[in-house]
């Protein structure tokens, strides 16, 4: 009997600490539902089905182009638009951080002048949200050069009591808000609020539906196939600052925020941003929640207190050529993302976002997701981040699709994670705890593939994984109970060595918490490595089963402490090791980087224009990977 208390106390432990590690400390997400995946056919063309295509800058100006086109600017803007182009044409700018320097043609440049030009001729709005609320279905909102405050947004009251009547009842997201709210109240939360679809007189169900596909409420569209663009040459011409004192802040540092939201674009399908900056939001920069089809490109994300882009239950979504840094969550979090992984219905599993070519840097985490579900990050640098990557299963308000399955990682550079955010004097304070120095760390999560990775100079850990109890976790009720931590795939990465050949390790490549009840994880064909527990505990044959046979250890020694350290709420480095830096590990041949890095060449195949992947499936003994081709 008191051996049994003794397993339970370890397993509530154990699980106490994976659901903090998942868990964003601002205010709760409304119980929300993925959309219909099929496009919607109701406007020409249709919104939502797939990633939408950007319209070119010059089309705007077309007398026959698809759509009104708004256009925002400032004092001065064509001016600093001007600036721009000639700096870019003598200079050359970068996309992101690892990006080659670009310099634009002689040809381009005159083009791009006279389009500002026009552009500044048109110009009817100094604020964006003005311009966005004039817009509908298929529109366009061009930004030309300048620093948006939106300061009619920013007078806006926050928690305004007359909104209070619009939050969510139901026990999952109590005291959340609903759409209906962001409706109502569009600017008492966020800088910029794009709503996309009418509202209905159609009942929110109270608990929420146990199957979450389908927008139970959801109106006509208003705002979809929406597109809003900078006219610059990059996406720092056009910045969006929340800061109170922007003008005497720095862009690559903390400031005191005056809106929860830079953008938040709710149920406009289709949408697209690109070519701007957002800074300084209190919780995200940009928000996209219960969108079918949206692509983020060539966006920067600055010093947002909690994510840079929170991407919620959307589907068919691209973020691409981003920069972000100086979160206190994650850079980028696709959260509680469509079951089309593991557990879809749809026939066919298929990934429903992806995330290439960003640089994620200098945050807590570089990109989480809890429940980011069939979601693929692919050719990005995750580096001075505290932890890279992490994605978990926590049944949060608001947050379905439990466990989380079916991530794709592949072809990253995952490298100095070792910026300890827990320190006094940081410029970025954490949300969430996480292991400084790690790479990749999985809390809970099941079908993951993690290959073709190159990770090296992480203190800690290249990777970890540990297990989370369902009863603990929040998992649906009268479910089994260890549903979480299985069949997650390690194979074909660089471990410790940087891409010049230097030997620069990480602290164990390949850790594990080595809980009995996790079955068919493995790690294969990553050259030489080292393991804890050592390799023949998981075993390169993915035919793991039940092989935890040094639990209590790890517990006593670190997740145990660290669980208590981090209930307490005070992240002691004294109690839990997470929240110290590693000593650096030796027998490094080269001295250790935190600078951005080429993105590393993905080892997929190509096939018809699509990346292919592999999905792994275990019958009996025998190991089985079938192509499985992107269908974004």
């Amino acid at each position: 009997m008191k051996s049994r208390r003794l397993l339970s106390l370890i397993a509530a432990t154990t699980a106490t600490l994976a659901i903090v590690t998942g868990v964003a400390l601002g205010h709760v997400e409304r119980s929300s539902y993925w959309p219909d995946p099929a496009a919607d056919a109701s406007l020409t063309p249709t919104a939502g089905g797939a990633v939408p295509k950007a319209r070119s800058l010059a089309s705007a100006l077309k007398r026959r182009a698809r759509g009104d086109t708004y256009v925002v600017c400032k004092q001065g803007s064509l001016r600093r638009a001007i600036r721009s182009i000639r700096g870019a044409r003598k200079r050359g700018f970068k996309l992101r951080p690892s990006a080659p320097t670009r310099k634009i043609s002689k040809k381009r440049a005159a083009k791009l002048r006279r389009v500002n030009r026009r552009l500044a001729k048109r110009c009817k709005f100094r604020n964006i949200q003005a311009a966005v609320n004039r817009a509908g279905n298929n529109d366009r909102v061009v930004v030309m050069p300048g620093l948006y405050l939106e300061q009619p947004s920013r007078q806006q009251p926050t928690d305004d009591p007359r909104c209070v009547q619009y939050e969510e009842t139901s026990e999952n997201g109590e005291g959340a808000a609903t759409y209906r709210y962001q409706v109502n109240c569009p600017n008492d939360q966020n800088l910029i609020f794009v709503q996309g679809r009418e509202l209905t007189d159609r009942p929110v169900p109270n608990p929420p539906r146990e199957n979450r596909r389908g927008i139970p409420d959801e109106g006509a569209c208003v705002r979809c196939n929406l597109q809003i663009e900078g006219s610059g040459v990059k996406a720092g011409d056009v910045v969006v600052d929340l800061a109170q004192d922007a003008k005497g802040t720095k862009l690559r540092g903390p400031a005191e925020p005056s809106k929860d939201v830079g953008i938040r674009v709710d149920r406009a399908d289709g949408f697209v941003v690109r070519n701007m900056s957002f800074a300084h939001a209190r919780e995200h920069g940009i928000y996209v929640h219960e969108t079918d089809g949206y692509l983020l490109s060539r966006v920067k994300l600055f010093y947002n207190e909690e994510y840079g882009t929170l991407t919620f239950t959307s589907d068919h979504g691209v973020t691409k050529d981003c920069e972000a840094t100086g979160s206190g969550d994650a850079g980028v979090y696709p959260g509680a993302a469509p079951e089309t992984g593991e557990q879809t219905t749809e026939g066919a599993r298929r990934s429903n976002q992806l995330i290439t070519r960003c640089d994620v840097h200098h945050n807590n985490i570089g990109y989480s997701g809890t429940m980011g579900n069939g979601t693929r990050v692919v050719n990005n640098n995750f580096y001075d981040n505290a932890t890279g990557i992490t994605t978990d299963s926590f049944f949060a308000g608001g947050h379905p699709g439990y466990p989380q399955d079916g991530a794709i990682f592949e072809g990253n550079n995952i490298y100095s994670n070792n910026f300890n955010t827990f320190e006094e004097g940081s410029d970025v304070e954490p949300r969430v705890p996480v292991p400084v120095g790690t790479g990749i760390f999985i809390a809970g999560g099941n079908g993951n593939m993690i290959r073709n990775n190159r990770m090296w100079d992480n203190w800690r850990r290249g990777t970890m994984l540990i297990y989370v109890p369902d009863a603990l976790s929040g998992g649906p009720a009268g479910g089994p109970q260890d549903s979480t931590a299985h069949r997650n795939r390690y194979h074909g990465n660089v471990m410790g060595v940087a891409p010049g050949g230097n030997r620069m390790p990480n602290g164990v490549d390949f850790w594990w918490d080595e809980a009995a009840n996790q079955r068919d994880n493995c790690w294969y064909d990553n050259g030489e490595v080292t393991t804890d527990p050592p390799g023949a505990l998981m075993p390169s044959n993915c035919q793991n089963t039940s092989a935890g046979v040094t639990y209590g250890p790890k517990l006593s020694g670190e997740l145990l402490p660290c669980a208590g350290s981090i209930e307490s709420g005070d992240y002691d480095a004294n109690t839990c090791p997470w929240f110290r830096t590693p000593p650096k590990p030796s027998g490094s041949s080269g001295s250790g980087s935190s600078l951005p890095l080429p993105l590393a060449a993905s080892s997929s195949r190509a096939g018809s224009g699509r990346l292919v992947f592999d999905f792994c499936q275990l019958s009996g003994t025998t190991l089985s990977c079938s192509p499985f081709r992107d269908r974004l």
